[in-house]
């Protein structure tokens, strides 16, 4: 909408009005540190804490990415809306009559605010309605069916503020219109009444039906969840999208399990209301319900805000239809999980029970048995690959390895994919643990040629000479071999300037795009950095060609992903420097950045097989102990071949580095 100038008396009160500590604990888990606040920065990722909220000077500073500012800034730099907007919304929350410069211009403002606040008003109104007709004659059938199928409590019951919408056709339209005098027009925009095709009129959006209001964070009802109890379909209808609700943006039950969430450091998201209530009913007060859609990215990031170790657990049917529901959801918020940005579990409750039946025979403690038992969401997906396989048929173990390939290959952190490697490797063997290193290889071998195809593995000479300098004492002490390497000084940031690098040349130099796919490919590269990663996503999403203005179509997506555009805006330009320098249009350029890309990981991978070979016991287990020795070798020896350019390479990245 079109915003008129605030005067400044109103923005003046805001400021003073609007609490830094309340605004941003909205947003992020904070913790009394001394006489101010900290937590994980909302504004990029963060392991340990660094964003400081402070109640005296009413600003927050992040010492890891240097934002900072007050509650309004705050809020315009998370929700990337303008300054009135922000300041309107604040002057709702605490209060503060809005004055504009233009006095003729009031009347207008107080409309357009006042639309959003009328809507609130009558969906209260419609709650209390539906609360008070469940206890009333014709509500008794909906009322039984809570207390006796859902065992609830009277409590709970209230707490959610369950209720009835009557059978009738035009009762709530009627009750609104009629008796409460709010216009039918705005009636409509809260999704509760719709207008008739013929006759004119209006008729009840919900009838005959228990009612679950659906509420923001800050609980206020913005639309309705309602359950037939007849055979009336669908079983589950929800309001319509409206100027307050937006379903893929929103999660049953999060007002009521934000300050849980926060406080177990978890959060639980099941399909359906009733899983939610049930669960909030035996204490477990940290379950959300993603409103019977799939798990959108957004409604991930909404949990994300309360949880400092960014656990979630999903908890979806163990039905075919809950399989899907949970793939979907992995599906959206994959990248999250493999980059290790969320801590994601899978929960299937045995039997194939949702939450609210498993809770009617079973106790609390029972289920949160389940939720700390429940396998990492890999763990779930090779479960889910490997059922109802016969893996001594070859067509079944063919397949089965084959998907297998395809979700290990995902895996960006090289630490977790040898880990999943290993682990595949031993249910691929059935048992026989001297087919784990065959395994392992078979799995390597189509996941990251580069260990095992470049070059063998370690030749006897070399391996044998390896083993004899480690006696057994050296082996069974976990002491490092004599041997080492130099490690590479500032890899993170050369790893910046390296993909960096390249990615600049893909964007800039149409002609050589096709060479550096090639090169990625045939070195089973990718990019490491996740913003990086997401940029070449988006590239590849692209159609090729030296014709396409790649650079003019990925501007187009900023609406999209401002975040993660904004992270990689500067590759889009090049610097004067940059324009006038000839190495960026020649392979050079493009050959440093790959070679120092694969440095790097070549580096990762090395100290990796020599930690797991250093971690092997020869006695126990020496097939796997010779597998992580001789790949160890191996490594090292591709390490050192291209430690030996990689003065040159450095060199000339930072050299066209901006």
């Amino acid at each position: 909408m079109q915003i008129p100038r605030l005067h400044p008396d109103t923005i003046e009160e805001v400021k003073q009005r609007a609490d830094i500590v309340d605004v941003v604990s909205e947003y992020v888990v904070l913790r009394k540190r001394g006489k101010d606040f900290v937590g994980l920065c909302p504004f990029h990722d963060e392991k340990s804490p660094s964003f400081t909220v402070s109640p005296t000077k009413q600003m927050y500073y992040c010492f890891g990415c240097q934002a900072g500012g007050n509650a309004i800034k705050f809020v315009m730099d998370l929700s990337k809306r303008s300054f009135p907007e922000v300041l309107l919304d604040l002057a709702r929350r605490y209060q503060v009559p809005v004055q504009t410069l233009e006095p003729e211009q009031r009347q207008e403002l107080q409309r357009q605010l006042s639309l959003r606040e009328q809507l609130y008003e009558i969906l209260a109104t419609t709650a209390q309605f539906y609360q008070h007709v469940l206890r009333q004659p014709q509500g008794q059938k909906a009322l039984q069916y809570l207390q006796s199928d859902r065992q609830f409590q009277a409590a709970t019951i209230q707490q959610f503020g369950l209720g009835y919408a009557p059978a009738g056709w035009e009762t709530l339209s009627r009750y609104l219109v009629d008796s409460k005098h709010y216009p039918a027009p705005l009636v409509e925009k809260a999704g509760l009444i719709k207008p008739r095709k013929e006759g004119g009129g209006y008729y009840d959006v919900f009838r005959d039906r228990l009612m679950i209001p659906i509420r923001d964070v800050q609980g206020r009802v913005i639309a309705f969840g309602g359950r037939t109890l007849t055979d009336e379909q669908p079983k589950y209808l929800n309001s319509p999208e409206t100027e307050l609700f937006s379903k893929g943006k929103t999660l049953f039950a999060l007002d009521q399990a934000k300050t849980g969430i926060a406080q177990l450091d978890q959060a639980v998201v099941v399909e359906g209301y009733f899983d939610a209530i049930a669960l909030h009913a035996a204490g477990i007060n940290n379950a959300v319900a993603s409103l019977g859609t799939a798990l959108s990215l957004e409604q991930v990031r909404l949990i994300l805000r309360y949880t400092e170790s960014k656990q979630l657990v999903l908890n979806f049917d163990a039905d075919q239809a809950g399989t899907n529901a949970t793939e979907k959801a992995i599906g959206e918020i994959g990248e999250l999980a493999y980059s290790g940005e969320v801590q994601l579990k899978i929960l299937n409750i045995p039997d194939g029970k949702d939450a609210d039946e498993y809770l009617h025979t079973h106790t609390t403690e029972d289920y949160q048995q389940l939720l700390t038992n429940a396998p990492l969401w890999l763990n779930w997906q090779i479960q889910q690959i490997t059922k109802n396989r016969d893996l001594k048929q070859a067509t079944d173990f063919q397949q089965v390895t084959q998907q297998i390939v395809k979700l290990l290959k995902n895996i960006a952190n090289s630490d977790t994919r040898n880990y999943y490697v290993s682990h595949c490797a031993e249910i691929l063997s059935l048992g026989d643990t001297r087919l784990i290193p065959l395994r392992v290889e078979n799995l390597l071998t189509q996941i990251t040629p580069s260990v095992t195809s470049s070059q063998p593995l370690a030749t006897k000479g070399e391996w044998s000479k390896q083993k004899k300098s480690r006696s057994p004492a050296t082996s069974s002490q976990r002491r490092t071999e004599p041997v080492e390497v130099s490690s590479i000084p500032g890899k993170h940031e050369l790893l910046e300037q390296a993909e960096a690098l390249l990615l600049r040349i893909y964007l800039h130099c149409p002609e050589q795009r096709q060479a550096i796919t090639e090169s990625l490919e045939s070195r089973d590269l990718q990019f490491s950095l996740s913003h990086h990663r997401f940029l070449w996503q988006q590239i590849l999403a692209e159609p090729a060609g030296i014709e396409i203005d790649l650079v003019s179509n990925l501007q187009d997506r900023y609406p999209e992903f401002p975040e993660e555009m904004g992270l990689v805006s500067h590759l889009f330009h090049l610097s004067e420097k940059s324009q006038k320098d000839d190495m960026l249009r020649t392979p050079k350029g493009s050959q440093a950045a790959i070679a120092c890309m694969e440095l790097v990981m070549s580096e990762k991978r090395y100290r990796h097989f020599k930690e797991l070979w250093e971690q092997t016991d020869e006695k126990a287990e020496p097939e796997r102990y010779e597998y992580y020795g001789r790949a160890f070798l191996a490594e090292k020896w591709r390490y050192e071949q291209l430690n030996r350019q990689r003065n040159f390479s450095i060199e000339e990245v930072l050299r066209l580095s901006d």
